[in-house]
């Protein structure tokens, strides 16, 4: 999987430094690990995460889902001092996870649950993590001249949403990420009953959601040979209702009715340009309220603040990744259960 690097990373030196801020631990910047950091931030705010963890009993050595479970507990400790997580870092290193690189988040992120999902020994715990964040879908292919359809099903751990130089809501995104396309001229797809390519319509249908709905805002494009940076402005709110945005065109047939209300518990923001920049994270604890962590500085902010991370500023991070939790009513402390759903890997399959 073909990795985006960025030359250099932000620092705010300016800012007081505090490691601790009212359960929330910082991390030090070890060579660029800025990324690293801000994502293990939001994982040690998915107390569903942390709690399979902790009670696992590893057998395994050397691995990247223990070396997870090694730096998320000690995230949780009250203790004052920045948490170690060097030997995470040099372990995501010997998977190719590259310290001293400035790595993308998100693929940092598909990376990371998917060597949890190869390394651990507990198979069936694995799929539980998978579950946490697992969207299953319908792969729809229609013929437009002979109507036939062709289906499958497949899973995302992250779902990847355009945006365009016009003013951006998190609910348009959603609805145009399952929107289906029509393909015609040079994008026509073979027909199995025509035998030839014919114009067609493609897309997703939703099957099922998890508990911890990941949103990757794509800000990152290659135009003209180089990658830029779009900080084209995305609002998002802070609960979120999917069946109040999606059309019945969007769901598959298959579709599993289960609570589709939500609430944000992680902001990860990237600040800076395609290749000079710095990621962050705001983080919601179990007390409702919202922290700001930038490495080892961490301190409590408002709601207020982390909406300026809706961009349209190139002076102001912008946020990047968003992820949701399902609102508590019909859910339980007890982590998910595996859905049964076959499909690739989240990251084999990129938009």
């Amino acid at each position: 999987m073909a990795r985006r690097s960025f030359s250099m990373c932000l620092f705010s030196w300016s800012l007081p430094i505090e490691s601790r801020s009212q359960g929330l631990r910082g991390l030090m910047n070890y060579g660029l690990s800025c990324c690293v950091n801000a994502l293990l931030q939001s994982f040690s705010a998915t107390w569903e995460l942390v709690d399979l963890l902790e009670g696992w009993n590893p057998v395994d050595k050397e691995s990247v889902p223990l070396y997870l479970r090694n730096v998320l507990l000690a995230m949780q400790s009250d203790q004052s001092m920045p948490a170690p997580h060097q030997d995470f870092l040099h372990c995501l290193d010997r998977n190719y996870i590259r310290f001293h690189v400035q790595q993308d988040a998100d693929e940092v992120f598909l990376s990371i649950l998917n060597l949890i999902q190869q390394q651990m020994s507990d198979k069936a715990l694995a799929q539980e993590i998978h579950s946490l964040y697992k969207v299953t879908v319908e792969t729809y292919l229609q013929c437009l001249e002979c109507t036939c359809i062709e289906t499958g099903t497949s899973f995302l751990l992250s779902l990847p949403m355009h945006i365009r130089e016009s003013h951006n809501s998190l609910e348009s995104c959603i609805r145009l990420f399952f929107e289906l396309q029509e393909l015609r001229d040079g994008d026509k797809c073979y027909c199995a009953r025509c035998g030839e390519k014919k114009p067609s319509k493609q897309g997703f249908k939703l099957i099922s959601l998890p508990p911890v709905l990941c949103l990757h805002l794509k800000r990152f494009c290659n135009s003209h040979g180089y990658t830029r940076k779009l900080h084209y402005k995305v609002t998002f709110p802070e609960t979120l209702n999917i069946s109040e945005i999606l059309t019945a065109e969007a769901l598959s047939e298959r579709y599993v009715q289960s609570d589709s209300q939500y609430s944000l518990c992680a902001v990860i923001v990237h600040s800076g340009y395609a290749r000079f920049g710095h990621y962050t994270a705001y983080v919601r604890h179990k007390d409702q309220s919202w922290y700001y962590a930038n490495d080892r500085y961490v301190r409590q902010v408002s709601w207020k603040e982390v909406q300026n991370t809706y961009g349209g500023s190139q002076r102001e991070g912008t946020a990047y990744m968003l992820l949701y939790r399902r609102t508590p009513e019909g859910s339980n402390r007890s982590g998910p259960q595996a859905d049964g759903a076959k499909g690739i890997k989240s990251g084999d399959w990129r938009p």
